[in-house]
């Protein structure tokens, strides 16, 4: 039986997924005997030698010449690049993170948009940088906050005043992503002693998907989804693999994210247009029937050259590519939500036979409906 020692903190829902898709994979190719210590991670490295451990998973932070000299095969989960290179990691891609965040405010109809973080945190700077060319690239400016130097980190009741100064100083409405799930729960926090309305003034998401921190929030904090377990079990899967005398080559498995889970904090159409708001409305209310723009068009009151104009000033897309984007988003939440199978899906989507929705799926998403479902659903 290999001994696997943990030193990742349960306390949030990054290690606690992670923890799971690890056991997944020791119940199907194990059983694995696990060390984890439930008093804090750094008390646990002075007791690693004498436990005699196979492999180890851990956080980056904990990192000590001694546990190096011991040769034992380790996958570390980073935070940022100040690491051994020969040593496999677990990567969050803050780009694919930042980019999911751009295009779901983008898509609401935001012209405004924010960024809040932990400043010298290297994941939060990267998710800040990337946010931000995004945004440019669609034509938009982005107002980052600068946390004050004489601000200790996680110092929030003396942080909060400044935090408070900065938001009173953003156009509204504006679209605000924060780095994490807590940053966004801070600036719930915010709006209500500032009282701004949460969407209708700022509309917050956040990362991590972590239920106790975002259906705690008022309202409740809309958040990116990540692929946490799947890369669990794939470290654990490689972690096996070096162990049996493969060799540690830098090897990275990537944290991906998934798709947003909205909650009411960006549950809002920040669309000036009435008719364009109101055709979405029509699209989302009907994504499961095989609607055709004129359909849309006949929802609203102005013609359909009118409204394809209306659409592309307003959001940059047309009334075609809007109802494929609200239909195969549609079908990408069943497909990581539920169990249904492929089959259900394509009659509830009203499409002809499977091959017909495969199709159309992978011409929005450059992949299959399965792929999709194994690469992004937690198993």
């Amino acid at each position: 039986m290999k001994r696997i020692v943990l030193l990742v903190e349960t306390s949030r829902e990054f290690g606690r997924q992670l923890i799971m898709g690890i056991a997944r994979y020791s119940r199907l190719n194990g059983p694995w005997s696990f060390y984890k210590e439930p008093i804090g991670l750094k008390s646990s490295i002075p007791l690693l030698t004498g436990w005699k451990p196979d492999g180890i998973i851990m956080r980056d932070s904990l990192i000590k010449k001694e546990l190096l000299k011991l040769k034992i095969p380790t996958v570390l989960v980073i935070h940022d690049s100040s690491y051994p290179k020969n040593l496999p990691v677990i990567k969050t891609d803050s780009g694919a993170i930042a980019r999911m965040a751009s295009e779901h405010l983008i898509q609401k109809g935001f012209k405004h948009f924010a960024f809040c973080g932990f400043d010298g945190y290297e994941w939060s700077d990267e998710r800040k940088t990337c946010f931000c060319r995004f945004n440019q690239e669609a034509g938009f400016a982005t107002h980052a906050y600068d946390s004050p130097k004489s601000i200790k980190i996680h110092d929030w009741e003396n942080e909060q005043r400044h935090v408070s100064e900065w938001m009173r100083t953003l156009p509204k409405p504006i679209g605000l992503l924060a780095c994490n799930d807590d940053r966004g729960q801070h600036i719930l926090e915010v709006c209500k002693l500032t009282g701004f309305k949460v969407p209708e003034d700022v509309a917050v998401i956040g990362v991590d998907n972590d239920p106790m921190v975002c259906e705690i929030g008022d309202p409740p904090l809309s958040s990116i989804a990540l692929n946490v377990e799947s890369a669990g079990f794939e470290a654990a899967k490689l972690l096996d693999e070096l162990i049996i005398q493969k060799e540690m080559t830098g090897q990275q498995i990537i944290v991906s994210p998934t798709h947003v889970v909205q909650r009411q904090s960006s549950d809002i159409l920040a669309v000036n247009d009435p008719e364009v708001a109101s055709a979405i409305r029509f699209i989302r209310k009907n994504a499961k029937n095989k609607i055709l723009v004129n359909d849309v068009v006949r929802a609203t009151c102005v013609s359909r050259r009118s409204l394809e104009q209306r659409f592309r000033e307003t959001i940059r897309r047309s009334i075609y590519d809007e109802i494929r984007r609200v239909r195969v988003e549609s079908i990408s939440r069943l497909l990581i939500e539920t169990d249904l199978p492929v089959s259900h899906i394509t009659s509830l989507f009203n499409f002809t036979d499977v091959e017909h929705i495969s199709r159309y799926f992978r011409k929005e998403k450059s992949i299959s409906l399965r792929e999709y479902r194994k690469r992004f659903r937690p198993c």
